[in-house]
């Protein structure tokens, strides 16, 4: 099964928000932007801003942790700038 690290951004929040999931990305990004009790829905005007591809949810996953343990804002800024495929 398909699986996709992603990255969203919120302005109001001022924050990343590293994931992974199966799920096709409107659909994902419909959730977050939903009035829910999650922290996701106090915001709701993320918008996917960075993703990689990955064959199963176990890669997609083992690159949230790596990118979530940079522990840095700035080198997931980074990254995003230097994407050849931003998303």
């Amino acid at each position: 099964m398909n699986a996709t690290f992603y990255i969203p951004w919120s302005e109001r929040a001022g924050k990343f928000y590293l994931r992974h999931t199966t799920e096709p990305m409107d659909e994902r990004l419909r959730k977050h932007n939903s009035d829910h009790s999650g922290f996701t829905g106090k915001f709701r005007d993320w918008k996917l801003i960075y993703s990689e591809n990955y064959l199963n949810k176990e890669l997609a996953y083992a690159r949230e942790r790596q990118v979530k343990g940079w522990k840095s804002k700035k080198r997931i800024q980074l990254l995003i700038a230097g994407s050849e495929h931003p998303a």
